[in-house]
């Protein structure tokens, strides 16, 4: 039996996550579910989007995944299922399912038209509830995807900025912070050799293949679980120690 995965910014105290899970339980009693997070930043797409692309490879084939940062809703953004890697994303188009696109060997989408699986007369404020949960529990019956509406190609795509590789330094960004007061960075790992240097906001930051290799409340740059350069404090936050947000410049600087 096929499984759903909530990702939302719905939060637990208002009810908004029962009322999904009752729509889905009524359409299709007893479908697993799992809650994945529902306290990602309020309408921040790219929150969303960097949570769906830690996990949702992981999960069996099979798997639907509903994933819903819907600051649009309401507009004419399209609402959409896409097929990847036999896996299933219930999501507004709105650029949440960028990794996804990115990630999967193959992929394939349709835009959520068909009536026969939606609430009916959705709301214009709570597509969550009206749009995404009928249609991921309709999947998780076995409904086809292709049932949905009609494939499109054209989905939005977040801007993902590139860092600037050269012979002696590459230059990138700080792109999101995780619960730690990590620094991500989109520097891929493997761009840094052994002995470099990272600078970031007039500090020198030594490069380390753990936490452990820097005293407390220290800093260290080292690859994370995602293949991304990473700036971290051991026992404290990076974000706090060095005041840096989403754009500030990293540098690294090479043996």
């Amino acid at each position: 039996m096929s499984r759903i995965s909530l990702l939302t910014d719905f939060g637990t105290r208002d009810g908004f996550i029962g009322a999904v899970k009752g729509v889905i339980q009524e359409i299709f009693p007893g479908v697993g579910m799992d809650d994945v997070a529902h306290d990602l930043p309020r309408g921040d797409i790219d929150s969303g989007a960097r949570a769906l692309a830690r996990y949702w490879r992981l999960w069996p084939a099979g798997t639907i995944h509903l994933a819903v940062v819907d600051p649009g809703v309401g507009s004419d953004r399209r609402a959409v299922v896409v097929r990847a890697d036999r896996r299933f994303i219930v999501v507004p188009d709105n650029g949440i399912v960028t990794p996804v696109l990115e990630m999967a060997e193959t992929w394939e989408a349709v835009e959520i038209t068909s009536s026969r699986y939606t609430l009916e007369d959705p709301s214009r404020t709570f597509h969550g509830r009206d749009i995404f949960a009928p249609v991921a529990a309709y999947l998780a019956r076995g409904v086809h995807f292709l049932q949905f509406g009609a494939r499109i190609e054209d989905l939005v795509r977040l801007p993902v900025p590139e860092p600037e590789i050269s012979d002696g330094e590459v230059v990138g960004e700080v792109i999101s912070m995780d619960r730690f007061g990590n620094l991500i960075t989109n520097i891929p790992d493997e761009a840094v050799a052994e002995g470099a240097r990272v600078e970031l906001l007039g500090e020198s930051i030594p490069v380390g293949r753990s936490y452990s290799e820097v005293p407390p409340r220290a800093t260290v740059a080292l690859g994370n679980s995602e293949g991304r350069l990473e700036v971290a404090a051991r026992d404290d936050s990076a974000e706090r120690l060095l005041g840096a947000k989403v754009g500030t410049r990293v540098k690294v600087i090479l043996p």
